[in-house]
This record gives structure tokens, C-alpha cells and sequence, in this order.
């Protein structure tokens, strides 16, 4: 019997199942799926004839067999207003993935909304306000026009200043092209809101100021680049944990000396030997230790370097591969600018970089060879340089970002097979939105104007920053003191006087309170405080289109309906505009009705998506559903350049002919001296508390866990946040695996579980990003850099034992590396 269902057996999908296109709801690898639908009183059958898979169920299928499913992959669900067996399997004809599932992927059936089996049942599906002392179910015209008048009072009486809003700004389940252009359409043209932040981040900016300034878009390469690549230059990125199944499909075969096709064209021009990884992280993650075993410790190099020097190492390798003779200076001279001022500028000799960073001149040496130096007979090495959290989370941020392009560019490491200098990334991309210029940059620090008691009025978009951001928990206390006056000034007067209650509500305001209307899928932490809830559709109740890492663009397909009465958050954000419309039309404010007028009549997402990707995304014009559709779940990479014999014809890397995103085409090198740690707090923190408080993902939990929460295959695997912890050090604090601890410094406290973990350094620990159950960004100081990027990483606090943690008795602790021989 399969774990926790009551069921022995799995549904069968007949051979006439409905077959939808599927891109994975999660991380940014994006893999392929297919999604089977079929009437819930009917089954498919062993012999290949009766199924869909076109195989012979009567025999024991290979452990690679595209008719393989689990328990996770099938629920119940609705389609058209009738129940269907539902079946999510991996698609092995995506070039992505090639029939690999993850963790999470695998589970993206569970995670559908179902009354039959009991899964999501948590789901928002009406509409709901504050009346009569508490959350209430109302309908999609109240609860709109009580979230337009408010909206338009404040506009009346603040300006367009007054409205702040918290929004997605990515792909996935939680974006797409369909809803970023949504909303985006709502606050950048029919409004002019400026006061908006994005994500996990406090104001809206790019977490890749630099690369963008420099003419180089972050995702330039394609997966194909990691089979062919000499050398992998990783920096602050754990791939095997984070983007699982583009290392497992592509970088281990070329770790592994395995040669495919291109390869081997590659091999007849050019010398070449086993691929060689560089890795640079403060902590030997399961990347290290997949490289080692993959490729041999002969061809692996761990930089364990002290946080936050990132940006010393890099300057180092620049200095060290110029010194060298080893720049690709035809390409310098073509194709880039400002060579010669960032090189002295950026000056950092090996032996200071060994200093700063701590580690070993050699290995720098070593590393510089691996990424620069030409191979036997001249060739030019090909390495592909990969960044995430641990560089664009960290110490100063922009000039790290520029140092590493900087180190791509010098040795032409873009643009070529086998090369690139791009985010490994974290939610697929969907971002299409009228201009931003507005804004300003600096953009505004949404989080400290909210503190400060400045807006009105607060939209929130699938976002949960009670959780996903910076200093947390005085956000967390101001917020609820804010929107709390207002719930408290909505009960002195009957909801039905909307007259007397927006006076209310307008006075609370004015006394310092907060409106809040949240949009989302789930129940959140900040949803706890708000006045009006909006029920969201996710991937798959809508047709929703998003691109993944190698700027993959598809359509997953709607394949079930949405829980009771959500909508595509593009449709809300239509209906929400409407009703301002009409809200400052009963005002008298014509002019500013106007501005919404005739801009939101759509009736579908496909209306939102013509409106938005196909007018305005460069090359746009020629994508429409139906061709998405044709072209399966390998889609069409970024951006599109024709459409020809029934498919559309895209773009496999960027910069292949040197020309790069600047006014004339050449990118520019940037000066980005190392200027020691940014962010004084940060070192006085050193000085005071013991432990180094690093954070991250887990292979195992998506984001915030917030679908994670409601199922028992994570929640009983963790039922607090680990905190991944030297054994050593434990014994010193004296905890046992499976210990509740507190985490607290000068900022806050937040708690998690003792994890042993024997390749952690002493002295450091590793949380969670965002776990619901203990929260990093409640001991992280408010500090960001000059652009308003949150600096997430070189945090320090004292850690305390608190009892055992929920559960911890019947857990294993055991390491997760997978060992070595020898």
C-alpha cells in the first residue's frame, strides 16, 4: 500500500487520455512533463493497445520506462465541471530534463486542489473581507469595488505614492508572461505606482544590475552549453541541490568524460580532456561531492572561501589570467569597451586575494588556469561560469556581479559552445511589463517605507514577505500594528454603509493604519493581517506561459479547473482595474477613468497573453498558444526569430556574433575594486556572536514551502527548519541531532533544528532561506546595497537550546552526501 493514500494500486490511463503539455511548476530548470486526463469511472489496461504509454504494463517496466509513475503523480481532480483521473509524468522527449523528475516535479499532481483525495484542500477559493470581526466569504464585486474605493480614496488623498504594492516578477506557477503583464499593465500604465517591490527583495530592482549595465542579459547560454563546456566555474550556487535535473541530465555526463554527438565534433577541432569543476562556496555542499565523484578529486577544485570575499577572488583570477597573456584579445578589441580602465582598477594580486579570501595561492593559481589558459595547440578554453544566491545575495553585491562578467568577457568566455556567464536562478521567468523608467534607481525601499508608516494602501501579489525578506520581524510587528488599526475601524461601522465605513477606514489611515488586499493561491502569513483575500488559479487551471534557464519559452496547457471561484491572476488584475474605473467614474474623476477605459476587456489569459508577450516581447508577434502548442514541451528558446513550416525557429545562445546589449553593441568591462566588507553591522556582528548564519535552498523544499506545508512527504520530513551544524559544535552547545534550537542576535531570534552535519566548517551553520518554521530574515539587519539589493548572506548570531524538535525522534540524520571511494 502507497504511503498514507489507502491505495494499492495506480490508475492506468487509457489510450484515448487527453494529453496536455506540462512545464514544471517549480524551479528554473523548467523540465517537461506530460499531463493525462481521463473520466474518473474509466481505466486504461495492461496491454500497450489499452494505455497511454503504448507499453506492456504485464511486464516489470526498467527503471528509465516513460510509463513509470508513482502515487504523487495521479490525483482527482475537475476538468470542465467533471471528476477525471489526473496523471503528471515526466515527458522523455523534453531536451530539458529527458524523462528525469525531481522531488518536487514529481509531486506537481499532489500539489492540484482535490475535494476526492483530500490534497490542497486549503486552497482560497472565494473571494473574502474583513467584516464582522473576521475573515468572511464574500463575492468578486464586493470585494473588488471595497478594494477600488479604498485604493481610489487614497489616491485622492495621498496621490499615487499612497499605493505600494508587493508583486511576483517571475515565471512559473506564481507568474507567467500572462500575469506579469497583468499586473504590471494595472501599476505601470493605468497607474504610475512607484512604490513596488518584487519577490523576496524590498524594492524593485534587478538582483543583476551589473551584467544588465555591462550589455549582458544574465541567462545567455543554453543546457547544451554545461555538455560541452572544458570547465564549470561555479560561485555561490549549489546546482545539484537547486537545479537537480540540469545537473543530473547535463553536467554529469560531461563530468563523467561521457562524449556526446557535439562533443565529438567538438573533439576533432580541438583537443581536449575530462571536464574540470571550480566550485567557490564557504561550505562543501552535494555539488562538491557529485563533482568529486563524477570526475575524480583530480579534476575538482573546492574554493572554501571566507563569506563575502567573492569579489577578491575574482579581481585575483582577472589579474592573474591578464598577467598571464591568457585574455582573448581579438574579441577585447571588437567587441568590448573599457578594458583597459577596469583591469588597474580592479588590480588584486593572488597573494593579497589568498589573504582576504583564505585560501591557498596555489589553488587561485590553479583556478585561473582551469578557466583561462588556452588548451594544447592554442584552442581557446571553454568554460561556463555560473553564479546564484551566494554572489547576488551577498557582500557588495554589484561589483561582484560586474567582477565575474568582467572575468567571462576577458577570456570570451560568452557567446561560444560550451561557454557562458549566467544565473543558475532560482523561479523560471515570465516577465513582460510595460516600461518601469518611472521607478527610479534607486527604486524605493518599500520595506522601510512601510515601517515608517508611509502608503495607504498595500497590493500583494503572491508574495509572502512576513517570510521572504529582511528584517523581518519589525516588519512583521509594524505591519500587523498598521493593518490592524484599520480592522479595528472597519468594525466600528456597519460594512454595509460603504460611505461611513470608507471614512472609517480613510481615518485609520490617516492615524497611521494600513489597507491590505493579498492575492494569492494559499492561506499566507501576511494574508493574516490583510482586509480583503482574492483567490488566484496556478499553472495548469490556466494556460499559462513562462521560460526557463536557457530562455526555453512553453505553454503548459490548462488540464483542470480552479478551485471554486480563482481566477488567472492576469483576470484579477483586469477586474481589479475595472473597478477603479468605475470607482473614480462614480467620483466624478473622469480624467483618471479614462485611464483605465477600454485596456482590461479580456476574457480569457490568452487575451492577456496577446495583449502583453505577443505585442511587446521582442519577437512576440510570431508566438501565439496554438504554435506553443505544436511545438510541445521543448518549446521555442528566446527570443523567437521566425516561424517557418508550422515551427517557431528561436535563439540556442545570445552574443554568438559578438554584438551584446548596449547602444553600440559592444559590452562594457566595469571597474569593481574590492572594498572590504560592506555593511559595518555585518562585522560588529562577527565580533559579538559565535556562528556564522549562512542560508539556502533544499533539494527537498520549494521556496517557502507554501504548498510543502499541507502535505506529509515534507512536513513530517521536516517539521521545523534544519540548521545544518558541525558536530563538534554541537557538542560544545551540547545538542543532539533533532534539537529545537534558537538562532538570536541584536536584530531578532528565529529557531530551527540541529542537523549534524560533518563537512560543515566550525564555527558556521546553514538554515533554510524561508522555511515557515523558522525564519532567517528575522536575525538579517535591514541593510542593503546602493541599488536596494538585500545583502541575505555574512550574518552572525549565538544559537541556544530550546528542548527537542516536534517529530525529531523518528527522523534520520544521516549525511547526504553520497560517499566516495577512498
Amino acid at each position: 500500500m502507497t504511503y498514507k493514500t489507502g491505495v494499492d494500486e495506480l490508475p492506468i490511463p487509457p489510450a484515448d487520455a487527453k494529453v496536455h503539455n506540462v512545464t514544471c511548476d517549480f524551479c528554473i530548470v523548467g523540465c517537461g512533463y506530460k499531463a493525462y486526463t481521463w473520466p474518473v469511472d474509466r481505466h486504461g489496461g495492461r496491454p500497450a493497445e489499452r494505455n497511454a504509454f503504448g507499453t506492456d504494463l504485464g511486464r516489470q517496466q526498467p527503471p528509465d520506462s516513460a510509463a513509470w509513475m508513482s502515487r504523487s503523480m495521479t490525483n482527482i481532480v475537475r476538468q470542465d465541471g467533471r471528476l477525471v483521473h489526473l496523471a503528471i509524468v515526466p515527458d522523455q522527449d523534453c531536451v530539458v530534463n529527458g524523462g528525469l523528475n525531481s522531488v518536487r516535479g514529481g509531486r506537481m499532481a499532489e500539489t492540484r486542489y482535490s475535494e476526492q483525495t483530500g490534497t490542497m484542500t486549503a486552497r482560497l477559493t472565494h473571494p473574502m473581507v474583513w467584516r464582522y470581526s473576521q475573515m468572511m466569504p464574500s463575492s468578486w464585486d464586493d470585494s473588488l469595488s471595497l478594494a477600488a474605493d479604498v485604493t481610489r480614496r487614497v489616491i485622492e488623498e495621498m496621490g499615487e505614492d499612497g499605493v505600494v504594492v508587493s508583486a511576483f516578477d517571475h515565471g512559473g506557477a506564481a507568474g507567467g508572461y500572462e500575469n506579469t503583464w497583468g499586473t504590471g499593465k494595472l501599476y505601470f500604465d493605468a497607474l504610475t505606482v512607484k512604490n513596488i517591490r518584487i519577490h523576496n527583495r524590498p524594492a524593485y530592482n534587478s538582483e543583476v544590475h551589473a551584467s544588465r549595465d555591462m550589455g549582458v542579459s544574465e541567462l545567455n547560454n543554453c543546457y547544451e552549453d554545461a555538455e560541452l563546456a572544458d570547465t564549470f566555474f561555479v560561485v555561490g550556487a549549489n546546482p545539484l541541490e537547486s537545479q537537480t535535473n540540469y545537473f543530473l541530465a547535463h553536467w554529469l555526463p560531461n563530468l563523467r568524460g561521457e562524449t556526446l554527438d557535439k562533443k565529438r565534433q567538438l573533439l576533432a577541432a580541438e583537443p581536449h580532456a575530462p571536464a574540470k569543476a571550480i566550485i567557490v562556496d564557504p561550505r562543501r555542499t552535494v555539488s562538491v561531492n557529485a563533482c568529486e565523484a563524477a570526475a575524480g578529486r583530480e579534476n575538482v577544485l573546492h574554493l572554501a572561501i571566507n563569506p563575502g570575499t567573492d569579489l577578491a577572488l575574482l579581481n585575483a583570477l582577472l589579474t592573474e589570467i591578464v598577467a598571464r597573456n591568457w585574455q582573448a584579445a581579438d574579441f577585447i578589441t571588437r567587441h568590448t569597451r573599457g578594458f583597459g580602465e577596469a583591469v588597474p582598477a580592479n588590480r588584486m594580486s593572488v597573494e593579497e586575494a589568498a589573504a582576504i579570501t583564505g585560501l591557498r595561492p596555489e589553488d587561485i593559481r590553479t583556478a585561473a588556469r582551469w578557466i583561462g589558459e588556452p588548451k594544447p595547440g592554442g584552442a581557446a578554453r571553454r568554460t561556463m561560469l555560473a553564479y546564484e544566491k551566494g554572489l547576488i545575495w551577498g557582500n557588495d553585491n554589484y561589483r561582484t556581479n560586474a567582477a565575474i562578467v568582467n572575468l567571462a568577457l576577458a577570456t570570451h568566455n560568452i557567446g561560444r559552445e560550451g561557454t557562458g556567464c549566467v544565473r543558475l536562478g532560482g523561479h523560471q521567468e515570465g516577465y513582460v511589463r510595460p516600461s518601469d523608467a518611472h521607478v527610479g534607481r534607486p527604486a524605493a525601499y518599500v520595506d522601510q517605507l512601510l515601517i515608517g508608516g508611509q502608503g495607504g494602501v498595500h497590493h500583494v501579489w503572491a508574495v509572502d514577505h512576513f517570510k521572504s525578506t529582511l528584517n523581518a520581524e519589525e516588519f512583521r510587528r509594524v505591519y500587523r500594528r498598521r493593518t490592524t488599526l484599520v480592522k479595528e475601524a472597519m468594525d466600528s461601522v456597519p460594512y454595509g454603509d460603504r460611505s461611513r465605513q470608507l471614512d472609517a477606514i480613510m481615518a485609520a489611515i490617516r492615524a497611521g493604519g494600513l489597507f491590505s488586499v493579498v492575492v494569492d493561491i494559499l492561506p499566507t502569513q501576511i494574508g493574516e493581517a490583510a482586509h480583503v483575500w482574492l483567490p488566484a488559479a496556478t499553472a495548469g487551471e490556466m494556460n499559462l506561459t513562462s521560460m526557463n534557464g536557457e530562455r526555453r519559452l512553453r505553454l503548459t496547457e490548462r488540464y483542470m479547473d480552479p478551485p471554486g471561484e480563482a481566477l488567472p491572476d492576469c483576470l484579477i488584475a483586469a477586474r481589479l482595474a475595472n473597478a477603479l474605473e468605475v470607482s473614480f467614474r462614480k467620483a466624478g474623476d473622469a480624467a483618471r477613468a479614462g485611464r483605465f477605459a477600454g485596456k482590461f476587456d479580456w476574457r480569457s489569459e490568452e487575451d492577456a497573453f496577446l495583449d502583453g508577450y505577443h505585442r511587446h516581447a521582442d519577437g512576440g508577434a510570431l508566438v501565439t498558444y496554438d504554435r506553443l502548442r505544436a511545438m510541445g514541451t521543448n518549446g521555442v528558446q528566446e527570443p523567437v526569430l521566425g516561424y517557418e513550416d508550422g515551427r517557431l525557429r528561436g535563439t540556442q545562445r545570445l552574443y554568438g556574433d559578438g554584438t551584446f546589449k548596449t547602444e553600440d553593441g559592444r559590452a562594457r568591462f566595469l571597474a569593481a575594486p574590492w572594498r572590504g566588507m560592506q555593511i559595518a553591522a555585518r562585522r560588529r556582528q562577527q565580533e559579538a556572536h559565535a556562528f556564522l548564519i549562512n542560508n539556502g535552498r533544499a533539494n527537498l523544499v520549494w521556496q517557502n514551502a507554501f504548498y510543502d506545508v499541507h502535505l506529509p512527504f515534507v512536513r513530517e520530513r521536516m517539521p521545523v527548519a534544519p540548521i545544518e551544524l558541525n558536530p563538534e559544535d554541537m557538542r560544545r552547545l551540547g545538542l543532539a541531532a533533532g534539537d529545537l534550537v534558537e538562532v538570536y542576535n541584536e536584530t531578532g531570534s528565529t529557531q530551527a533544528m540541529a542537523y549534524p552535519t560533518p563537512t560543515a566548517k566550525p564555527g558556521q551553520a546553514f538554515m533554510l532561506f524561508i522555511a515557515p518554521t523558522g525564519q532567517v530574515g528575522n536575525i538579517i539587519g535591514k541593510e542593503t546595497n546602493e541599488l536596494g539589493i538585500p545583502n541575505y548572506k555574512n550574518v552572525w548570531a549565538d544559537i541556544r537550546r530550546i528542548g527537542r524538535a516536534p517529530g525529531a525522534d523518528a527522523m534520520s540524520f544521516k549525511p547526504i552526501d553520497y560517499p566516495l571511494a577512498g
